[in-house]
């Protein structure tokens, strides 16, 4: 990370085996969407034989059997946004925020490649799949990095079945505990925000143990939590958050649930944002206690009934997102039944689906073992596979 030219300079290696044929490689470059290119950021990749069909795609073209492990080397830049903005790749001084930075491998496996289109919205981008990371990062002196895994040396980070991965750099203060299952929480807070550390510490601990016994254990072996300046609620990544000033309250508990959903129970978010988002909207109603007040939310006229539909569909509907789908998705999931029903079959879903990408149809299947008439109650939210 180069703050003084404002560009972060990667090389990257990955390695990919399909479980079906393909005949491509689809690389999505999220530094490109409109937000962060709005922002004065993007990236720019250097891959021999690849062609950008579009400012987020990367394609190419190579023949790869079920079964066939291939390798592809890549290097890329990115330059930071230069002026402040509320998203997941920003630069604050020398603060920085890096999510769905470099380029993403988006297979579904049993499907083949996800090219949903970017949208402006403060959202989802599209799919990544559960995957081994190592990654070395150098950052200016000074600056501590938090990030998804754990680091085993300065600079060193090893993940071990996530679909994505996430840093975020700056000058911190620290506090350090543990949760149910010997996992180390880590909470960072920038300097330039006023929030003190230690009770973000403490709701983290409290909501992963309650969660860990609603809808099974938490599956690695750390998380951390960075406190940035210039950022309106939380932005989820595996075993990595981050959120803004005075986000202490459902925020917290919101992307805490987004470990089980999204984290470990993987969907494409572009097309089917309801997966993660109404899940973890639900989780966080339980923890919160406040599943009657979830229940009794008003759903706007146009967003009624249409909680399973893609980000495109929203892109022209930002302002009734949160509530068609965040609040609706919540819904759907506490029309199971009662909350310990609802929670059940969430942990069914956990124990199916873990470690996979995870479709609206495997999610009904899911739930069908514990509210047989799953899928005509979701059917209602417009929730179908």
């Amino acid at each position: 990370m180069r703050l003084a030219e404002g560009v972060v300079v990667g090389t990257q290696t990955v390695r990919f085996t399909p479980d079906i044929d393909t005949d491509r490689m689809v690389f999505r470059l999220w530094a490109n969407a409109p937000r962060t290119t709005k922002a004065g950021g993007g990236i720019d990749v250097g891959l021999d034989g690849a062609k950008q069909i579009d400012p987020t795609t990367l394609v190419l073209m190579r023949t790869i059997r079920a079964g066939e492990t291939v390798e592809v080397d890549l290097n890329w830049q990115l330059r930071l946004p230069t002026t402040v903005n509320s998203d997941r790749i920003s630069r604050i001084g020398d603060a920085v925020r890096l999510g769905s930075f470099f380029p993403i491998l988006a297979w579904h496996p049993g499907l083949g490649w996800a090219t949903e289109p970017a949208t402006s919205a403060f959202a989802e981008a599209s799919l990544s799949l559960p995957a081994d990371f190592d990654v070395t990062i150098a950052v200016p002196a000074g600056l501590a990095v938090l990030a998804t895994g754990v680091s085993d040396k300065p600079g060193h980070w090893v993940a071990s079945g996530v679909p994505d991965w996430a840093a975020t750099i700056g000058d911190f203060k620290v506090v350090t505990g543990r949760a149910e299952g010997d996992v180390e929480v880590t909470v960072g807070v920038d300097r330039r925000v006023g929030d003190a550390p230690g009770p973000y510490l403490d709701k983290v601990i409290a909501v992963i143990n309650d969660f860990n016994r609603r809808y099974g254990p938490y599956p690695w072996p750390s998380y951390s939590l960075a406190l940035t300046p210039e950022l309106s609620g939380g932005i989820e990544y595996p075993m990595h958050v981050m959120q803004g000033p005075g986000t202490l309250g459902r925020t917290t508990s919101h992307e805490v649930a987004h470990m089980w959903f999204y984290g470990l129970v993987a969907s494409n978010q572009g097309a089917s944002p309801w997966i993660d988002e109404g899940l973890a909207t639900f989780a966080e109603a339980r923890y919160e206690n406040a599943l009657a007040e979830l229940k009794a939310k008003s759903i706007p006229a146009d967003g009624k009934g249409r909680a399973g539909e893609p980000m495109t569909f929203w892109e022209s509907r930002q302002s009734i997102y949160y509530r068609s789908v965040y609040t609706q998705g919540g819904q759907a999931v506490a029309a199971l039944g009662s909350g310990d029903l609802a929670d059940c079959a969430l942990r069914q879903l956990v124990a199916r689906q873990a470690y996979r990408v995870t479709s609206t149809r495997d999610v009904i299947d899911a739930f069908s073992t514990v509210a047989p008439d799953a899928a005509a109650i979701l059917d209602r939210f417009g929730i179908r596979p």
